[in-house]
This record gives structure tokens, sequence and C-alpha cells, in this order.
């Protein structure tokens, strides 16, 4: 739950948001692409994910790159596939999460490699809104379908799939992995007030689907998991809705659980040089043009925040509620004052100025879970955010706000993780991590 700089107002750098979240012939680059049905094309066979890549992945590259226009929430539109970059970190932050933390079953590497490029495979096509394989029925009849079907009719949604992978796949003994993990994939520090469950923690890899429709996004992940069966397993997964940040500078800013503007500066998808600055990882590893994620689970205690004062929920924020104005402003987007603020107010404390300029990229979403067992809401904020470092960028955040945020008394980080996030896969012949494994 944390602030970051804000970028000035100019057409290529507008300013966003602050949290505590086809089948047919392909257009070509640049146009837009229509809206996808989920009926994929057959006659590849039941085994025919990697052979699928190439026929996807042509498909999927005609579609557009990072630079052609990006689809508006609510037109089903499909987000290009291939590029630079993984889609799913700047690209606008869609309406639905599903996430999902695995562990690596097999002790194959080859098995491993095999199964990122049968995931890249299946993405290349799920992204565009195609099923996987021979699809959801037609085929033999005496054979599980290649698709689970229950996203049949429905468009793309403008579905991204983003895959990290977690400092434990880099162990001594397992894929031959250790002398190849970076730096900056530390193990992340017991901060004070953490309470984390393991269970709710940690994994070997990891997959983001962000997507309009929450089925749709739940479609992927289970499809991506029936497709791991026997190589990996799901460790956890967290359903989310109600972005709670925005990487895109003309939408409204949204507002968590507590029902406050959270995300007013998080750094703009359009703002190439921020992006560089703070989000991609420099030339000269493996990880470049990748990304380090961090994820982590914020149980909110909403019964005790509903009966607290609006002066002070304001004073705790350092924002008024309605607007989001900072203290002493009058508009969301006035340069907030920060010795106006208290001392332990969320803003004050997240602002860069307050961390020697630690900038991360923020994509985290409300989530409910039901009760606890006792008549209290299970639910909270499932933060994401993305940076180019977490030794500079959430670990002195994180410290600063854990040690004297007003906010602490309403929330707790129950659950933590963190991703190495590779580059973007570029062509139908590229697969996820193929830099890792080379």
């Amino acid at each position: 739950m944390s602030e970051t700089p804000e970028t000035p107002k100019t057409p290529e750098t507008p300013e966003t948001s602050e949290t505590p979240g086809t089948s047919g012939t392909p257009e070509a680059p640049g146009s837009p692409a229509p809206a996808p049905t989920r009926r994929s094309l057959l006659g590849w066979g039941g085994a025919g994910l990697a052979l699928g890549a190439a026929a996807a992945g042509g498909a999927a590259v005609a579609l557009g790159r990072e630079t052609d226009a990006v689809p508006t929430a609510g037109s089903g539109a499909a987000v290009p596939f291939h590029g630079p970059h993984q889609a799913g970190i700047a690209t606008p932050v869609q309406d639905r999460l599903h996430f999902a933390a695995f562990d690596v079953k097999t002790e194959d590497r080859a098995e491993l490699v095999q199964l990122l490029k049968d995931w890249t495979a299946a993405a290349a096509l799920l992204t565009q809104g195609r099923e996987v394989g021979e699809g959801a029925f037609g085929g033999l009849a005496e054979a599980p379908p290649d698709d689970t079907g229950e996203a049949l009719g429905l468009k793309a949604s403008r579905l991204t799939l983003t895959v990290g992978f977690g400092p434990s796949l880099f162990a001594k003994g397992r894929f031959g992995l250790e002398g190849r993990r970076p730096d900056a994939l530390v193990d992340l520090p017991k901060f004070p007030g953490d309470n984390l469950d393991p269970a709710r923690s940690g994994g070997d890899l990891c997959v983001q689907a962000c997507a309009d429709d929450p089925q749709v996004a739940v479609h992927a992940i289970r499809n991506l998991a029936r497709i791991g069966f026997g190589r990996v397993a799901v460790r956890w997964s967290q359903l989310g809705f109600g972005k709670t940040s925005s990487t895109t500078p003309d939408a409204q800013t949204p507002r968590n659980l507590f029902g406050f503007k959270d995300g007013t500066r998080n750094v703009a998808g359009t703002d190439a040089k921020a992006l560089d600055e703070h989000v991609w990882v420099a030339p000269g590893s493996w990880l470049s043009g990748g990304s380090y994620l961090v994820a982590r689970r914020i149980r909110m205690n909403i019964e005790t925040w509903d009966r607290t004062p609006l002066g002070e929920q304001e004073d705790i924020f350092g924002r008024d509620k309605g607007e989001g104005a900072a203290v002493g402003r009058s508009k969301e987007h006035d340069e907030p004052f920060l010795k106006a603020m208290k001392p332990d107010s969320h803003v004050r404390l997240a602002h860069p100025d307050s961390n020697a300029g630690a900038t991360i990229l923020r994509r985290g979403y409300s989530f409910t879970d039901g009760t606890d067992g006792l008549g209290r809401l299970e639910a909270g904020l499932f933060f994401l955010a993305y940076q180019r470092d977490v030794r500079t960028g959430f670990v002195p955040l994180q410290t600063s706000l854990a040690r004297s945020d007003a906010l602490n008394e309403y929330i707790q980080h129950v659950g933590s993780a963190l991703f190495a996030v590779p580059p973007g896969v570029r062509d139908k012949d590229d697969w996820w991590g193929r830099a890792l494994f080379s």
C-alpha cells in the first residue's frame, strides 16, 4: 500500500493513480482487433500445444505490438500477446484477477522447459480468445477435451497472462539454475506486523490472469493448471475484483474497500521513461526487459474501520474521502504538502520524497473470501507491485510503512511472495523463460 511519484501532465506521460490492487484472418499490425470468439482451429492433435504455439503465435504477432492501440475496457477485444515485455504489467488494468502460485513437482529440467513451452502456446491462444488445442468439443469422444469449455462464447475480454519465477526455483540441486538467480530476487525480510500464512505465501512459479470477465480469467488459470498436471500443482490462488490502482492516465482513480482513492500517483503505462527507470530490468542479463513482482495478501479489518470517525479516517490516509485531495489541497491530483499531514499518515510515509525516490507500479485488487468464522468479512487488498529492483522499491517502502503507518491498526499482511518476471515472448519461436534456460 504505497505511493509512487507523480508524472508531468503531458500527452506522453500523463498522470495516473496510489494503492494500500479471434478466430478468422488477423488484422494488420496497428489496426483494432475484432472481438474474437473462443473456437480454435482444429487439426493439431491432442498433444499439439507446442505446434499450436507456431500457429497461434503468428496470429498473435499480427494483432499488434506494445506500441499499438490498446483495447479499451468493455470492448471485449484481445491484448497482443507478443512483445518485448509481458502484457499485464503496463497494460491498462482490467477489472478482474485470478492469481495462482504453483509448486513444481517434476525434478526433470527438460519437463519444466516443456511445461513453459506448453504454457506459452496455450497463453497465445487464450489471450486471443481461442480455445486450447482442439477445443472443448468435436474431438474424440473417448478422450477428455483439450479445453475445459466454460469460456465458450465469451470474448477475449482483454485477458493478459503474466508469468513469474520464485526464488525457490533457483534452489541448489533442483534445475541447475542456482547460478542464474538474480541478485534482486532476494528473500523478503519479515516486516513488523507481518502474520504470514505459509500456505498463502511463496511458490516456484506464478501466473497472473487479468481480464474484464471473471470467467475468462478463471478459465485461463484452470487450463494452465490442467496442462501442467503432474508437473506442477497449485500452491495457492487469489481472486480479485475492483482494481485499486490504474496505469491509465485518463481513468477514474479506483477506491479500495476502505472507500478511499488510493493510487493517484501510480506509474503511467504510457510513460516509457518512468517504466524504464522504475519497472523494467536493465539490459545485461536474462531478465532484461522483465521486472520483479511482489504479491501481498493484506487483510483489512473492515468492521473496525467502519466504526472509525470520518475525520480520523482522512487523517490516517492524508486525503479527504470525497475528492481524494491531499490535506490542504482541493483537487485529487494537486501536489501534496507532506508536512501538513500527520507524521504517521499513509500518504506522507509512502510518498517517494519520504523514501529516497522509491517508486513502484501497482496493479492491486480488492478481495472478499467469505467470513473468518467469527462473523467478520475475510476481505482486503491483494497488493501487486512491479519494480526494477525490490531492494530499492518495495523493501524500503514497506519498511517505512510497517514501522509507523497509522493504517497498520486496520490492516495486516497475511500472505507474501516475490517473483522474477521474465521479458515478453517476442515471436512464435520464443517462450516464457527461454533466456533463463538457454
